[in-house]
């Protein structure tokens, strides 16, 4: 039995102006062959679980490519090309294939980068059976219905259940090729638009339905996935999913879907974030962290979480709008980053460790239809340079080399600055620690996340924030220029109706 396996990993934000070129897969671009089976043995992603599998059944297995990159702008066409070309010129002679997507994927020739390369596979291999592991934020297309067997998504945001989910859709692909189960689809897509602060599958609306789908299973469906969509996309449907495999009961994975889809249309509203002001947002730190000192007494520092420049949702790292608030505000003890400045960064290393300097960081990638903003004019000491690097403690990741591109650190008196060449998630308090900076000490903690930080980050917090920059990320529809939308959809039109299909 020979399987082939590979990884493409990239959620679109086709608002966003960070480029992706195909060197943004990886440190210096994708890992071919058997360097991309090394990059994945041993560690926690969905392709892990597939090579454990494979490898478990005696199989030969094949590793063309794997490719992940933070999200950013449409990839590059000629890196989609180069992925997808890898994976296809490995099918020949292959018996199944597992696919380690996210599904969320805009390139430049095509708004549904995955659901392109399935019906490129299946034509390529069409009786060799496909199984996909999925992101909880993947858009979910006809195509990826029509050309996979067998579809599995994460249940858990922060995602810590990668390899599991490539684990239960190599069981599942394994069960049907040696005819333990006949895996069968079905698929709703309600005209929902979520916000990313609404998906966590820990509490709220998107917690119920995972429940709900952890129920179904436990009641005989083979899976079932609830998939939150990836809304900072111009493309047709943009929403939220349900995804069922059942073993060869088409009526009833209908029912399924069908069933938990209307549970999230009913809880519609809830799947919606609405930001305070910024500055409103900044002043109840500012009083959380008075409140926290005199009745704890602890020094623990308070988070203020800029949602709306977060990388892992496509943000520049760049805006400066909430230091700038939180210093007019005259808050201090700050540690804020990672911030993406290339050039800041350039300038602080020729300038060198203890140097004196003032200069412009930041404000330099503004979002499609946002007028240009001047620099944050940063004064104070060079506090340290490094290479950027350090390895990931988890459980995001964990085991895993980050890189950050170089990076330096700038005392400006009430912050300390984290500049980094890299737009990068704080995944890890090496984020800081890698640079000479302990973030326990600071009073106030200015990350540029949503939700990855947080395992990490908020056992170390006496409170947490979230602040809206009005970035690239930003919660508000009304800021985005959505020209392909399918019309009507919820929140943009309030008066939307579903009777139950798809928005195609």
């Amino acid at each position: 039995m020979k399987i082939l396996i590979a990884r493409m990993n990239h959620e679109t934000n086709t608002f966003s102006p960070v480029a992706t070129p195909l060197a943004a897969f990886g440190t210096n671009g994708p890992a071919w062959g058997e360097d991309a089976y090394r990059e994945n043995k041993g560690m926690r992603t969905a392709m892990s679980a597939f090579i454990d599998a494979a490898e478990h059944e005696g199989a030969q297995i094949v590793t063309p490519v794997s490719a992940a990159a933070n999200p950013s702008g449409p990839v590059a066409a000629a890196a989609y090309d180069a992925i997808c070309d890898a994976i296809l010129a490995a099918a020949p002679g292959c018996d199944a294939v597992m696919l380690d997507l996210h599904g969320a994927m805009v390139a430049e020739q095509t708004p549904d980068g995955e659901g392109d390369l399935l019906e490129r596979v299946r034509a390529a291999l069409p009786e060799a059976p496909i199984a996909v592991a999925l992101d909880l934020h993947g858009n979910v297309t006809q195509k990826m219905i029509d050309n996979a067997d067998v579809i599995v998504s994460f249940k858990t945001y922060p995602h810590v259940d990668m390899y599991e989910t490539g684990e239960h859709a190599a069981r599942l692909l394994l069960a049907r090729m040696a005819g333990r189960a006949r895996p069968v689809l079905a698929w709703r897509r309600p005209p929902l638009l979520t916000s990313t602060l609404r998906s966590s599958n820990a509490d709220g609306p998107m917690g119920r339905a995972i429940e709900a789908a952890r129920e179904a299973e436990a009641q005989g469906m083979l899976a079932v996935s609830v998939l939150a969509g990836f809304s900072l996309a111009d493309i047709p449907a943009p929403c939220i999913s349900v995804v069922v495999v059942s073993d060869g009961d088409a009526a009833a994975a209908e029912a399924v879907a069908e069933r938990i889809a209307r549970q999230i249309w009913d809880d519609r509203d809830e799947f919606v974030y609405r930001s305070p002001p910024l500055e409103e947002s900044v002043a109840r730190a500012a009083q959380v962290a008075k409140d926290v000192q005199t009745t704890q007494g602890v020094g623990k520092p308070v988070l203020l979480l800029d949602h709306g420049d977060n990388c892992m949702s496509g943000g520049t790292c760049d805006t400066m709008d909430l230091l700038e608030a939180a210093l007019a505000q005259g808050l201090t003890g700050m540690v804020s980053g990672p911030l993406c400045d290339p050039e800041a960064v350039a300038a602080l290393i020729e300038a060198g460790v203890g140097a004196r300097v003032t200069l412009g960081v930041g404000n330099k990638l503004a979002r499609e239809g946002a007028a240009p903003r001047a620099p944050f004019m940063a004064t104070g000491v060079v506090r340290a340079i490094t290479d950027g690097e350090y390895v990931i403690s988890g459980p995001t990741y964990t085991g895993q080399r980050a890189h950050m591109g170089r990076a330096a650190v700038l005392d400006i008196g009430a912050a300390t600055l984290v500049v980094t060449e890299r737009t990068h998630e704080p995944w890890d308090l090496g984020v800081f620690e890698s640079v000479g900076v302990d973030p326990r000490r600071a009073c106030f903690l200015l990350l540029k996340s949503r939700m990855y930080c947080r395992p990490v980050f908020v056992p170390i917090a006496a409170a947490l924030v979230e602040c809206d920059s009005r970035g690239v990320t930003g919660s508000d529809y009304g800021l985005f220029r959505y020209a392909r939308l399918a019309r009507p959809v919820y929140p943009i039109d309030q008066d939307t109706g579903w009777g139950g299909h798809q928005v195609n």
